[in-house]
């Protein structure tokens, strides 16, 4: 998918939303359990529930590859449910060697054929440019993440006071262009991401965060927007786990279409 694609529709739905596929199967409705893919019957209700309210859908890799083949089946199926016109992630943060990322470029762009792939910068540029050599497809580099964990390491300071995040989006920023490189920046840490955007003023970014684990929808937008809106907004949890009975799509949908309309909110406030 183009960028310019992709801001259709954000334009279309008034809405700049991805919903998470985390798929669990302890965590699903029981009654699905008895089907022949509980992964892809949950998924299926969750999209058709959801695919009027929503720009992108990301699924986390870890759920589906714990399974094996049945995992990545199901995976396969549901990548081929959702719409065309609705821009998909493989949240798989891979990072490794170019030899090797070229290959996990080959497995998500053309076996997938996912529109997007996470990545982690730690291994450097040979690890993120093969995934760049693939027409009409991004990479989404992990920048500033919201976990505790982030502390380790993502905001030690040289002696001239730049950390480290801030030497990853310099860098890697000059390997791709704002129409195939997006940014991972947390929502939990919402005067980040203006610290972010004022690196990287025309990148898009994913950020997680909004909802279950407490990050705000009206902070994302103040402190990250850019002309072409330049976001999308990942809820996973509050949205497929609104309900565990026989209402989960129903609820999921009623949950979506409240952050759809947020957004709405939003854009409107903007001039979109």
């Amino acid at each position: 998918m183009t960028r310019k694609e992709l801001i259709a529709e954000i334009k279309a739905k008034k809405s700049f939303l991805c919903v998470g596929l985390d798929t669990d199967l302890d965590k699903i409705p029981a009654h699905l359990l008895e089907t022949e893919d509980p992964i892809f019957e949950f998924n299926k209700s969750i999209i058709d529930a959801t695919k009027d309210f929503c720009v992108a859908y990301k699924p986390n890799i870890a759920f589906y590859e714990c399974l094996g083949v049945k995992g990545w089946e199901s995976l396969r199926k549901t990548l081929e449910y959702i719409p065309k016109n609705i821009f998909t992630i493989a949240d798989a943060k891979r990072g490794d060697i170019g030899n090797t990322s070229k290959y996990y470029a080959k497995t998500f762009f053309e076996y997938l054929n996912f529109d997007s792939v996470t990545i982690a910068p730690y291994m450097g540029e040979d690890s993120i440019t093969p995934f760049l050599e693939f027409e009409d497809k991004w990479v989404i580099v992990l920048a500033l993440t919201s976990n505790k964990g982030a502390l380790d390491f993502q905001f030690m300071t040289d002696t001239q006071g730049e950390k480290l995040y801030q030497k990853v989006l310099k860098k890697s920023s000059k390997w791709g262009t704002p129409e195939n490189l997006m940014y991972v920046v947390g929502a939990t840490r919402a005067e980040g991401i203006g610290e972010v955007r004022n690196i990287v003023p025309n990148n898009f970014f994913l950020v997680p965060g909004v909802g279950a684990q407490g990050g705000s929808l009206k902070d994302v937008a103040h402190y990250g927007w850019n002309e072409d809106c330049g976001l999308l907004v990942n809820s996973s949890r509050q949205i497929i786990y609104a309900s565990n009975g026989l209402d989960f799509a129903e609820q999921a949908k009623i949950e979506a279409q409240k952050l759809q309309q947020e957004m709405e909110a939003i854009l409107i406030s903007k001039g979109w």
